[in-house]
């Protein structure tokens, strides 16, 4: 048994062989660390890259919205821009950052657009449909920030908190035009009947939601409960990532339908997620990148992965490892890190 199908177990609690663990490099990582080094690391590791190959030279290709220094306009009429060739810039144009724009605006076509940039969804259902030949086990998502971060991108980050706040009329017309848009993907891409759906959109900070709950509950979770709706409906496992701390939201998440949640660890409290999520949800465990890996030492490292498998961990499953690795992580850390999830895996087996 592979990644793949130990993923496809460990989400329904099908008693998966190992924990399955998910590595993924930021691009941005093969410009600040020696490539050399990096493929020696993944060679080294199979479990964790599978169908491996090395290069001479990656040159990993950048959406618009991480290429540095050419800012990009999406199809929502936001410009982006990063300073950092592969990290993910920010909205520093929002084009209803005044309402006056409003009246006059129009969202894009789903039939063109996938929720950021134009497409080809011929060419996406191909690949999808290549994917499912390859591993039997497929799955679909919506963009990251696909709902409360869209609006924060079209009207600002500070003016949406005081729509909200003050129960801006014409704020209700807007999260309905992104919820009909999004739904027209979610339809098209549960054509292609995929075995689980992404939902991904940051929600927490380092310290709380970044929307109060209440307001969360009132323009927010009523669009995930519809949206989710029509993947449950049809049998199909709705997942959801939120970086920071969202222990305020996550039974909001759980009612919505959320069978697998993607939630960070030391931010939201390893013995919190053990307490109150283990077992009722597969916990996508987001392995964190600021502490322990960044700071720590290899044994310390070592301790925390141990730590995060017997206490989240089962022989059912309902456990995933994921990290998402950021240059400023010394390279032994990375090792560590990489023989510590391999090690620590099996424990359930």
């Amino acid at each position: 048994m592979g990644l793949v199908e130990d993923t496809a177990k460990a989400m329904r609690f099908q008693k998966p062989e190992r924990i399955p663990v998910h590595f993924g490099l930021n691009p941005s990582c093969w410009f600040h660390y020696d490539q050399r080094a990096l493929q020696d690391l993944m060679e080294r590791h199979r479990y964790l890259f599978p169908g491996f190959r090395r290069r001479e030279r990656v040159e990993p290709p950048l959406p618009p919205e991480q290429r540095a220094d050419s800012p990009a306009r999406d199809c929502w009429g936001c410009v982006w821009r990063t300073t950092e060739a592969g990290i993910t810039g920010q909205v520093v144009e929002h084009p209803l950052a005044d309402w006056s724009a409003f009246d006059g605006y129009r969202p894009p076509d789903a039939d063109t657009c996938d929720g950021r940039w134009s497409c080809d969804w011929d060419a996406k259902r191909r690949q999808f449909e290549a994917a499912k030949r390859r591993n039997g086990y497929t799955s679909a998502s919506l963009r990251h920030g696909h709902t409360f971060l869209q609006l924060c991108d079209l009207r600002g980050y500070e003016n949406l908190m005081l729509d909200m706040a003050d129960g801006e009329p014409r704020l209700d017309a807007l999260v309905e035009m992104v919820e009909r848009f999004n739904t027209a993907l979610v339809e098209r891409m549960l054509r292609w009947r995929p075995d689980h759906f992404a939902f991904p959109e940051d929600l927490g900070m380092q310290v709380g939601p970044m929307l109060m709950p209440e307001h969360f509950r009132r323009y927010i979770k009523p669009v995930y409960r519809r949206m989710m709706s029509r993947v449950r409906d049809v049998g199909i496992m709705v997942s959801m990532h939120s970086d920071g701390d969202i222990r305020t939201l996550a039974e909001d998440l759980l009612e919505v339908g959320v069978g697998c949640l993607n939630i960070q660890d030391l931010v939201n409290g390893i013995d919190w997620i053990r307490d109150h999520l283990k077992g009722r949800v597969c916990v996508d465990l987001d392995v964190d990148r600021q502490n322990t890996v960044r700071f720590g030492t290899p044994a310390e490292i070592d301790a925390l992965i141990r730590y995060e498998a017997e206490q989240l961990g089962s022989p059912e499953g309902g456990l995933m490892f994921r990290v998402d690795m950021y240059p400023g992580i010394p390279l032994e850390n990375v090792a560590a890190l990489m023989d510590a999830l391999e090690k620590y895996s099996t424990m359930w087996s």
